[in-house]
């Protein structure tokens, strides 16, 4: 099997890992009071951060075996599998649009995977890992500090998970940089130490941005914005500083941008699909069906319940028991 095979094969399962660290993670935000970056207290959020590091290990590996210009654009089949799989969970099946979204997301992939040419054997320079990380760190500080200033959720959560997928694409960035000093440059560990402290920091803020980004906005749509903006910050950076290419020259490159396109296109499609969610009388967009209203409660605006005439409310079912209702303090 060769590198490249290795590579795709890892980002696959990475990939299942991931969706189902999402779905864990969309779970409790929607379940836990208030809005903890970090509900420690909860057993599903310490299995999403299990799913997450095995997702991020096998992530690691696949860098060792193949270009960021590769890697990362497969890791948008997170959401490819997290719907379907959410949907499962739920027993909400998927409809004609969820299979056109998926398919469109699976040929823009396919076509970047065909494009993607030979990695080179470059790697960030060390002068200009520092300020890579401070700037990062400062660009996901500042998102972060922006979001908490909106009160829509939905906007909010778009805007914590784009300040997550930014902080994981770059950890992904100094992630094939410290792989490739240890592997091929022979750096002993304390040279290692700065791009790891980078790794770490980048990695947990990522975490807990993405866990807030589910608060009040549901799966899809953070989950989406993850995906996209992840490859598309680590790739950028694989091609201005990496010298990763692809094949076939401009006509390659602009048969990539297409590919991400259809890709982009397919995510997006994914995304409105799943936020499509029935209201009362409505026909559900996945399946069809109408669901029944729920019954309002009192505090809703139902009417509260009927007593017979002469019967004091505070007293038992068919007769006032010989009591009479209160009349003032006596």
């Amino acid at each position: 099997m060769s590198a490249l095979a290795v590579a795709v094969l890892l980002c696959l399962v990475s990939a299942v890992c991931y969706a189902g660290a999402a779905i864990a993670q969309e779970r409790v935000a929607a379940t836990s009071p208030g809005g903890g970056y970090a509900p420690l207290r909860r057993p599903g959020w310490w299995g999403a951060v299990a799913l997450t590091c095995l997702g991020a290990g096998l992530h690691v590996v696949a860098l060792a075996y193949g270009p960021l210009s590769l890697v990362q654009p497969l890791g948008a089949l997170t959401i490819v599998f997290a719907l379907p799989m959410a949907a499962l969970c739920s027993r909400r099946p998927v409809g004609a649009a969820g299979r056109r979204g998926a398919l469109l997301a699976t040929v823009g992939l396919a076509g970047l995977l065909s494009l993607t040419g030979t990695p080179h054997g470059d790697t960030l320079a060390r002068a200009e890992r520092p300020l890579l990380a401070v700037a990062a760190l400062a660009a996901v500080a500042l998102a972060a500090l922006a979001a908490r200033r909106l009160r829509h959720p939905g906007a909010r959560g778009v805007l914590l998970a784009a300040a997550a997928g930014g902080a994981f694409g770059m950890a992904s960035v100094f992630t094939k940089a410290v792989a490739e000093d240890w592997t091929r440059r022979g750096a002993d560990i304390p040279a290692l130490l700065p791009g790891l402290g980078a790794i770490a920091a980048l990695a947990l803020a990522g975490m807990l941005l993405s866990q807030s980004s589910y608060r009040g906005a549901g799966l899809a749509a953070p989950l989406a914005t993850v995906t996209v903006v992840n490859p598309v910050v680590a790739a950028a950076i694989g091609v201005a500083e990496l010298g990763e290419v692809f094949r076939y020259g401009a006509t390659g490159a602009l048969l990539a941008a297409v590919a991400g396109a259809l890709a982009a296109t397919g995510v997006v499609t994914l995304t409105v699909q799943d936020a499509k969610r029935p209201s009362d009388g409505e026909a559900d967009a996945l399946t069809g069906r109408v669901p029944r209203p729920r019954p309002l409660t009192v505090s809703e605006g139902a009417p509260p319940p009927r007593t017979p005439a002469g019967v004091w409310a505070g007293a038992p079912q068919g007769g006032t028991g010989g009591h009479e209702p209160p009349t003032g303090p006596r």
